[in-house]
């Protein structure tokens, strides 16, 4: 299945958007939105595209209601989805979309292009688990790429599950993307944890865990 979703935050006015394949956008609120699944995806073969466009002056939240399960089919462990991104001047977008749990042996990308005007703001949140309870297959892969105007400030990529260098009490994080941060680098002490300064004014932060819920409490360590 290929999924593709399109949506347009504009200033004073509701946001726009069109969905195909197994995702819906529901209106949530003034400026927020949430997908909502209408199929079984992703499978192994699906491929979900979604583009976001908030133009100048506007504000977007959008999120899921539910975590997204990746699952392999008979023939293809492999699916992708694919996050394009651009905020104007002025504008303001939080993308906060629930956990990705790879189940059994499904082995699933994302990558996410961003492309923020240096007055905007912009949070990025993405969070992913390896495996259902009590499943020890699986494997997925991150790509954030951020371009501020057409400068390259951050290209970003981490991999879990089977396949990585990660061991089993790292098989979930939780990864946020913050700009304009002025925030300094910090590392916790009892966690892996991490957060990044940018050059740009950016930060990352970055959290392992064996689950999600974990990694959360390690991001706790160093604030988000």
């Amino acid at each position: 299945m290929h999924t593709v979703v399109h949506v347009v935050a504009r200033a004073g006015r509701a946001p726009w958007s069109c969905a195909v394949g197994g995702l819906a956008v529901r209106r949530t609120g003034v400026d927020a939105l949430h997908l909502i699944s209408t199929a079984a995806t992703p499978l192994g073969g699906d491929r979900i595209d979604i583009r976001i466009e908030v133009e100048a002056g506007a504000r977007l939240w959008l999120g899921t209601v539910a975590a997204t399960i990746a699952l392999p089919s008979r023939t293809d462990p492999y699916s992708s989805a694919e996050w394009s991104v651009d905020v104007a001047d002025d504008a303001a977008l939080c993308l906060a979309p629930q956990a990705t749990v790879v189940a059994a042996t499904a082995r699933h990308d994302t990558t996410t292009r961003v492309r923020v005007a240096r007055s905007a703001t912009v949070t990025v949140e993405e969070s992913a688990q390896i495996g259902r309870h009590g499943e020890t297959g699986g494997a997925w892969s991150g790509r954030l790429w951020v371009d501020v105007d057409d400068t390259p400030l951050l290209r970003h990529r981490l991999e879990l599950g089977a396949g990585s260098v990660l061991d089993d009490d790292h098989r979930a994080v939780v990864s946020r993307f913050v700009y304009p941060d002025v925030r300094g680098g910090d590392v916790s002490s009892s966690r892996t944890a991490t957060r990044m300064a940018l050059a740009g004014g950016a930060a990352l932060t970055t959290a392992l865990g064996r689950t999600v819920a974990q990694a959360r409490a390690a991001e706790d360590t160093i604030g988000r």
